[in-house]
C-alpha cells in the first residue's frame, strides 16, 4: 500500500517539485532576511543558517504531512477505499500507507535541506549522530501530523474543513516554537506555550543532539514525548477508521 502511495506521488511532478523547492526558498529567504538576528544579546548562535536549518526541516515536516487527510478523503470520494475494504489487505495498512509514505518523503526532504544548508555554509557540530536525530525527529513529527490529519479527514469528511483547520494551525504551531527565534528571546507566555508544542519538542531534541556538546537528556525526554504523541495519533486515526468502516 505504501508503494502504491509512492507511485501516486511521483506521478504528480509539479507537486513533487514544489515539495522539494519550497523548503529551499524558506531556507535562503528566511536566512537572508533574518541573518542579523544572531546579533541580539542572548541568541547564542554564531550563524543564523546553523540555527535555521532544523527550523526549516521541522516546518516542512509539519506543512507537508498535515495534508495527509486530503488523500484519504480522495480515496473515499473515488470509492477506492471502500473497494479495498472487501480485500484481505490489513486495515491499518489502508489508513497508514500515506503516513508512512509521507514520513519517508520527509526524511528524504530533510537530507536535501541538510545538504543545501551545508552548501550555503551551515555547520553541524553534532556530526552524523546529530543529523540523524534531526531527520528521525522530523519524520516522527511528520507521522504525528499525518496520522492526526487522517483522523480529522475521517471525522469531518470535508476538504474545506481540513484546509481551514490546517491553515489555522500551521503558523501558530511554527511561531510558538523555537523554529526561527531562540526560546530565551521569546515573550514569557510564548515560552510557556512552546513547552507543550510538539513542534518545539522536535526542535529541542534536534538542536540538543546537533550541538558541539549534546544534551542527551533533552534529546531523550523531548524525543520520548514525540514518540508517545505519534503512538496516540496513530491510535486515534485507527479508531476513526474503524468508525468509518462500521458506517459503510
Amino acid at each position: 500500500m505504501t508503494q502504491r502511495q509512492f507511485m501516486g506521488f511521483v506521478r504528480q511532478p509539479a507537486y513533487l517539485i514544489v515539495t522539494l523547492i519550497q523548503p529551499v526558498i524558506w531556507l535562503y529567504l528566511f536566512g537572508a532576511l533574518f541573518h542579523k538576528v544572531v546579533e541580539l544579546p542572548g541568541f547564542g548562535s554564531g550563524s543564523y543558517l546553523d540555527y535555521l536549518v532544523p527550523g526549516v526541516i521541522v516546518m516542512s515536516a509539519v506543512s507537508s504531512n498535515m495534508w495527509a487527510g486530503m488523500a484519504t478523503l480522495e480515496e473515499i470520494d473515488r470509492g477506492t477505499l471502500n473497494r479495498f475494504l472487501i480485500t484481505p489487505v490489513r486495515r491499518s495498512a489502508l489508513l497508514n500507507a500515506n503516513v508512512v509514505m509521507q514520513a519517508i518523503t520527509t526524511a528524504v526532504q530533510s537530507v536535501i535541506i541538510v545538504l543545501l544548508g551545508w552548501i550555503g555554509g551551515a555547520h553541524y557540530p553534532g556530526g552524523a549522530t546529530g543529523l540523524l536525530v534531526l531527520i528521525v525527529a522530523s519524520s516522527v513529527l511528520g507521522t504525528v501530523f499525518g496520522a492526526f490529519s487522517n483522523a480529522l479527514g475521517m471525522l469531518v469528511r470535508q476538504r474545506e474543513s481540513i484546509i481551514g483547520i490546517n491553515t489555522f494551525l500551521l503558523l501558530p504551531l511554527t511561531f510558538l516554537s523555537s523554529a526561527f527565534m531562540a526560546s530565551g528571546l521569546m515573550p514569557h507566555w510564548m515560552q510557556v506555550v512552546a513547552r507543550f508544542n510538539p513542534v518545539n519538542w522536535a526542535l529541542e531534541a534536534s538542536r540538543s543532539a546537533m550541538a558541539a556538546d549534546p544534551d542527551w537528556w533533552s534529546v531523550l525526554s523531548h524525543g520520548g514525548w514525540l514518540v508517545v504523541l505519534a503512538a496516540v495519533a496513530i491510535g486515534a486515526s485507527l479508531r476513526t477508521f474503524r468508525s468509518y468502516q462500521r458506517s459503510v
